[in-house]
Parts: structure tokens; C-alpha cells; sequence
């Protein structure tokens, strides 16, 4: 694995900032130890045990999947981590809003693939730089359990088109695929050691394959706003401000949850879910899971 750039106390230098609008993505950052990564698992891992089967309104896996920093406490104080941020600030700047974070689990020894694809297709938000996502890694990321692949330089594309598969095997809410051929050689192996994290555009070309280790591949996807962004499909939107201030009001805030799924947290959640369907399910020909429909917990 590459060893973890160095930062400048923490923030983006403006070497690293400036390669990163030049690929479209910049990795492996340290952020937290291995320790502390061993400890995000074991408390993520908790959860899933003592909640699996309880009485929520959806799957747990809904949960873990989309909006998790609404309802877990753990995903809220993860994207609110100074050191994460303090890295993020040197891609959007010093005001920084959290619209989505997520869990992407691959179990061991499973088909789960992420299909080749741009964020920013389905997001409502058109071709905006205003985003960043940032990937922190749980477990070993290698070739091996499925780690990200990135195309260098693909953010300077405009949205590509995209089919939607549907795909049992794709993690993606639609099963998506970029409509156009990638080379193997055209890819970049983002392997990440517990506790480091990757940044990425949002029209940044990237994918993931099957988990062929022996252990679960975890990582916790973050999308973070500069408060410019808009959303352009939906009636509303909602973001969590994660540092500085909202001066364009563009999003409606929420703060994390206090407590692992409060009643007050799983009515937000619905109630966001909600909203954004209208943006993320926009010509589907079929019901999109995860906004939707009924999402499947899968192994």
C-alpha cells in the first residue's frame, strides 16, 4: 500500500490541494490511527448486532446505507471530526455542510460490486464542483476485499451517460454503469489501511469489485458541501453544517441525533428520504430501494 501523504498540520498543503483538482481524487490520508479505526468497527459492529433484529420502521440496512449521520450518532460524530474536516477544508473551503454519509459494506467472500460511475449523475445537483466525498476506509481497502478504483482526470468531464442495471450484485441504489468503456490501465487501485481516508469529486469515474478476502470491507462515505451547492431537482433538500457558516440557505439544517434512533431521528430521516427521492429516482423504471421501495439487507 502507499504510504499516507504528509499533511501540513493536518490541512491540505496547496501542492496536495492543487493535485487534487488536477486527478480528481487524492489519497491515502491519515486521519485516524488503526486503534482508532479498530474501535469506529467494533462500535459500528455493535450495532449491527444489538439492532439487526429490532422493531425499526425499515431494515437496518437502510439505515447504514443512506442518511446514517440522522440516526447514528457514530456516523454524525465520524463527519464531524475535526481532523476529516480539517482535510476537507482544503478542497471546498472553510464552510462545509454534510449532506450524506454512509456505510458501504462488502461481507467476505461475496459478488457485491460498486458498478463504474460518477456520483453527481443522479444527485440533482448538475456538474458542480461544489462537493467532495470523502472515503474513510475501516478495514483494509485492497484489491483483494474490493477497494475503490478511480480514472485520473475524469472529473473534467461532463456527466456521462448511465445505464441502470438493477443489478443484485451493485451496491449502488440503481445498480448504475457509465455508458462508456474503461480500460484496466485507465484505473487507479485506491488501497486504504483502517483509518485513512481518500477524497473525490463527484464526477470522478469510479467503481469497485467483489470482496475476495476473508474479511468485511467497510468504508464510510461522507458527502460534504461548500454551501454554493444547490439542489436542482427536488422541492427541498436537507444538510447537516458540519463547520463555518450557510450563507446561501440552500439546504435546511439538521442537527446529528443525541441517541441511536430516537423517534424525533427516524421521522427526520423519513422525512429526507423523502425529499430526495425526488431527485435520485428521477427516470428510474423501477422502484430505487433505497428512496422508494423496501431496501434488502444483503449478506
Amino acid at each position: 500500500m502507499p504510504e499516507p501523504i504528509t499533511l501540513d498540520q493536518g490541512k491540505l498543503t496547496t501542492a496536495q490541494s492543487e493535485q487534487y483538482w488536477r486527478d480528481g481524487f487524492l489519497f491515502p490520508l491519515q486521519v485516524f490511527s488503526e486503534d482508532e479505526a479498530a474501535s469506529l468497527r467494533a462500535e459500528l459492529e455493535a450495532i449491527e448486532r444489538e439492532w439487526l433484529e429490532a422493531d425499526l420502521p425499515h431494515p437496518l440496512l437502510l439505515y447504514k446505507r443512506i442518511n446514517s449521520n440522522c440516526v447514528l450518532p457514530l456516523a454524525a460524530r465520524i463527519a464531524t471530526d475535526p481532523r476529516v474536516l480539517d482535510a476537507v477544508e482544503g478542497v471546498l473551503g472553510p464552510d462545509l455542510l454534510v449532506w450524506s454519509a454512509e456505510f458501504f459494506i462488502k461481507e467476505p467472500r461475496t459478488p457485491h460490486i460498486v458498478g463504474t460511475h460518477q456520483d453527481l449523475t443522479y444527485w440533482g445537483m448538475g456538474e458542480t464542483s461544489d462537493q467532495v466525498t470523502a472515503w474513510i476506509a475501516l478495514s483494509p481497502a485492497t484489491v483483494e476485499s474490493g477497494c475503490m478504483d478511480f480514472v485520473a482526470g475524469s472529473h473534467k468531464n461532463p456527466i456521462l451517460p448511465h445505464n441502470d442495471t438493477f443489478s443484485e450484485n451493485n451496491l449502488l441504489s440503481r445498480g448504475q454503469e457509465i455508458a462508456v468503456d474503461v480500460a484496466e490501465e485507465d484505473k487507479t487501485h485506491i488501497e486504504l489501511r483502517p483509518g485513512q481516508m481518500s477524497l473525490h469529486h463527484g464526477l470522478t469515474i469510479h467503481g469497485s469489485g467483489p470482496n475476495s478476502s476473508d474479511d468485511r470491507r467497510i468504508g464510510f462515505a461522507i458527502r460534504y458541501l461548500n454551501p454554493n451547492a444547490r439542489q436542482q431537482r427536488a422541492k427541498r433538500d436537507f444538510a447537516m453544517l458540519a463547520r463555518g457558516v450557510d450563507r446561501s440557505g440552500n439546504f435546511m439544517h439538521f442537527t446529528g441525533p443525541t441517541s441511536l434512533f430516537s423517534p424525533e431521528s427516524l421521522t427526520l430521516f423519513d422525512e429526507i428520504r423523502t425529499a430526495r427521492a425526488e431527485a435520485l429516482t428521477e427516470g428510474a423504471n423501477e422502484k430505487v430501494g433505497l428512496y422508494n421501495g423496501r431496501a434488502k439487507e444483503k449478506s
